[in-house]
């Protein structure tokens, strides 16, 4: 069964960007000869870590968004952990995600149209009653 996954890696800073564009093109081959799909890969570019890793305080970030099976993910996983260049990785499963926002937005939507449908139009404020006689004041017994 095939699902959506977000794969997020940081790559060596020193690393030149053709590497970097030959990485991503090795990876994404990697998902398509499984039978996957990658729907995006973007490079997020240089940022700085919070903190170091593998002796790195910075890395270049790349997100691939794809959609796959089990076994192409634990492969694209395996070739992120044996790959010299990348120095973290983290693999998400969106599908389950999606849905659950799918759920919220529908349910705000039938929230929006039943306040609006039930909400009667606003009235005029009520006009100041003037009294003639100022009310007594009230003592509290000790």
């Amino acid at each position: 069964m095939s699902r959506l996954y977000e794969v997020m890696f940081i790559v060596r800073p020193d690393l030149e960007d053709e590497e970097a564009d030959k990485l991503i093109e090795s990876l994404t081959n990697t998902v398509k000869n499984g039978g996957g799909a990658v729907r995006s890969a973007e490079k997020m570019g240089r940022r700085k870590l919070a903190y170091n890793v593998r002796k790195f305080s910075d890395g270049s970030y790349v997100l691939l968004t794809i959609e796959a099976t089990g076994p192409v993910v634990l492969e694209l996983e395996r070739r992120l952990r044996v790959t010299e260049q990348v120095i973290k990785f983290i693999t998400v499963r969106m599908d389950e995600e999606e849905k659950r926002l799918a759920k919220l937005k529908a349910l705000r939507g039938t929230r929006r149209k039943a306040s609006s449908e039930s909400a009667p139009a606003p009235a005029a404020a009520p006009a100041a009653v003037a009294t003639a006689e100022p009310a007594e004041p009230v003592q509290a017994s000790a």
